[in-house]
């Protein structure tokens, strides 16, 4: 890894499709990942719209999606046993810890994840490195 690199949580793919400026800036010059937990919480919400559906697939080919692997599941194991995090969480914090990236979120629940490499959001407020 370059150290370019970033996984975005779902919340912060949303905030960016609903047109966030802060967010394009972090992410500008980064290389983008998701993991496959977004990419199927992004397709599978059946609210929505056409255009919302375009979006989400052009904004697909720009990044690279972590498919499920055993180290993401050894990970996986180590933080549903220690924390209270829902599954998709538990995946994408996962997926942060066996690749060594940084992730971007506005969900506090990560704070509570030991070593995990954490960018918060806060919508209309600024980036912090915790």
């Amino acid at each position: 890894m370059s150290g370019k690199e970033i996984l975005v949580d779902t919340n912060i793919v949303l905030y960016l499709l609903n047109g966030s400026d802060d967010i394009e800036k972090v992410l500008q010059g980064k290389d983008v990942y998701l993991s496959f937990m977004t990419e199927l919480e992004l397709i599978g919400y059946k609210g929505n719209t056409q255009k919302q559906e375009e979006q989400i697939a052009e904004l697909l080919k720009d990044c690279s999606v972590i498919s499920m692997n055993n180290l993401i599941k050894d990970k996986y194991v180590e933080i549903r046993k220690k924390h209270s995090l829902k599954l998709a969480d538990a995946v994408i914090a996962a997926t942060s810890l066996a690749f060594d990236m940084p992730l971007i979120t506005a969900d506090k629940q990560f704070k509570t994840v030991n070593n995990l490499k954490l960018i918060a959001y806060q919508h209309n407020a600024k980036l912090t490195d915790d």
